[in-house]
């Protein structure tokens, strides 16, 4: 019989405790799909101060309360509780760092939700997290065969255990997923002596001068991955992606992957969507023409039956495309289509992007915000889905568009690649609408090519069905996971 292997997940984000980027949803459905493969998988992550207590049934553990950690000269308790999280066929132990100062008294999980300004003292809380997950192992006397970190905010595991507890974790391995190379946790090297590390680690985190989470990660963990196998060769190659840490990672090439995300289909099924106006059973044009009603009206736009309606729910940043569609902004409204967006981020974005839609107000509508569960009725009335994105790590919103036929209009870039192909007329096969080149008349050109098919009924549902036929479930990548847990622990 196969081992069952012990995993523990460490995530800055959890569905359905806090959602900020894509990082959450995979936290969420990578480990019940690796939960279902039969192995002993647990998450960790911080409880912020909008995640309620009573509605994610969070509850103490005695023997983890109170646990006092030091960051630099200030001493602050976490105490760590209990939840899990679940789908219909098997659901995961969650364990949650509490603690007032550095996450209870913020709203957001990285910026401010208001300003959108870095939380000055990112360091110093994810280091707090850092040191409360070891804690947490060591007073419940669990040393998992494998410890996977995820992105800067918990980078820091592996260095301090490797660091200070040798002899407990002597048989724990560290895998670590970079989801976007864009956020380092960078920050003044003064912030070194909060992280509880010996001095002679500090040229593992010092990188430009500055400290250097994501440096530290990568040298500390025995294999690195990202999400999705385009992204991976980016990374290695273009030392512009990865702020010149491809060197670090071609050290470990050999020890190294791109695996494809995949998306939790329980969630994310058209079929059974509980948030969406009409589900799906197998008209398409009565599905979407629901959906679509009660999303325009969502949005205070009128209902048009003509005009195709176009969706983003980005960050609003560059990273996403926002700059791209606010240069082609007037080009674009001269055309019969309406479009909205749901998003939070930049400032000056954002009020670009207002601007725009007081000036067009019967054809673009905004919302600032994050909001998962508008989201769902997004992708299920939209007619297009545009994602024209600077770089794309992966693109779970590009399949769930798919899944839930709204057409992608999308730039070739990362994990994009991987999951959108053209649409060609002759052959009839494809699933999106895509275009090369981070630049504003290649995007127009795709939205215009998409425009001229939208009005041949016939065809576009093909391009639909072509889309929500597309297989996104975790099954192969989450065993890709497990077969390298194996392969480190040999």
């Amino acid at each position: 019989m196969a081992k069952t292997l012990s995993i523990l997940f460490v995530s800055s984000e959890i569905v359905p405790f806090a959602k900020e980027s894509g990082i959450a949803d995979v936290s969420y459905s990578l480990t019940l799909a690796i939960r279902e493969l039969g192995h002993d998988i647990r998450v960790m992550m911080p409880k912020y101060g909008t995640i309620s207590e009573r509605k994610n049934r969070i509850h103490e553990i005695n023997r983890l309360r109170d646990v006092p950690i030091k960051v630099g000269s200030i001493e602050e308790l976490a105490t760590i509780k209990s939840s899990s999280i679940n789908n219909p066929k098997c659901k995961v132990q969650a364990y949650i760092t509490t603690n007032k100062r550095f996450f209870d008294d913020k709203k957001g999980v990285y910026h401010d939700p208001v300003t959108w300004i870095e939380y000055d003292d990112n360091a110093s809380r994810f280091a707090f997290f850092n040191q409360s997950v070891i804690d947490t192992c060591m007073l419940l006397g669990w040393f998992p065969d494998i410890i996977h970190c995820n992105d800067w905010q918990s980078a820091l595991v592996p260095a301090l255990i490797r660091e200070n507890y040798p002899e407990e974790f002597a048989n724990t391995k560290f895998v670590f997923t970079i989801h976007n190379f864009n956020g380092q946790g960078e920050c003044d090297l003064s912030e070194f002596d909060k992280l509880g590390l010996p001095k002679s680690a500090l040229n593992h985190f010092k990188h430009k001068n500055k400290l250097n989470f994501m440096k530290g990660g990568i040298h500390y963990s025995d294999y690195i991955t990202t999400v999705s196998k385009t992204y991976a060769e980016e990374i290695l190659t273009d030392k512009q992606y990865s702020n010149g840490l491809n060197t670090y990672l071609k050290k470990k090439e050999n020890d190294f992957a791109g695996i494809l995300n995949g998306i939790d289909t329980f969630a994310w099924d058209p079929k059974k969507d509980k948030l969406i106006k009409q589900k799906f059973t197998g008209d398409i044009e009565e599905y979407k023409y629901t959906n679509k009603v009660a999303l325009v009206q969502k949005f205070g736009l009128e209902f048009n039956p003509s005009a195709p309606l176009l969706a983003m729910i980005p960050r609003i940043g560059s990273q996403k495309g926002v700059p791209l569609l606010i240069e082609i902004a007037d080009e674009l409204f001269k055309e019969n289509v309406q479009m909205i967006l749901l998003g939070q981020g930049d400032a000056e974005l954002k009020k670009q992007l207002k601007e725009i839609s007081d000036k067009y107000p019967d054809k673009f509508a905004v919302l600032f915000d994050f909001d998962d569960n508008l989201s769902h009725q997004i992708e299920a009335g939209s007619d297009m889905f545009l994602m024209p994105s600077e770089y794309e790590p992966c693109g779970l919103n590009l399949m769930y568009s798919m899944k839930y036929g709204s057409v992608p209009v999308v730039r070739a870039t990362g994990g994009i690649k991987e999951s959108a192909i053209a649409y060609n007329k002759d052959t009839k096969k494809g699933n999106a609408f895509v275009f090369e080149n981070y630049d504003a008349s290649e995007f127009i050109g795709a939205i215009r090519e998409a425009i001229a098919l939208f009005g041949n009924k016939e065809e576009w549902e093909k391009v639909i069905k072509n889309g929500i036929d597309k297989d996104f479930s975790w099954g192969k990548s989450a065993e890709e996971y497990v077969e390298i847990y194996k392969k480190l622990l040999k």
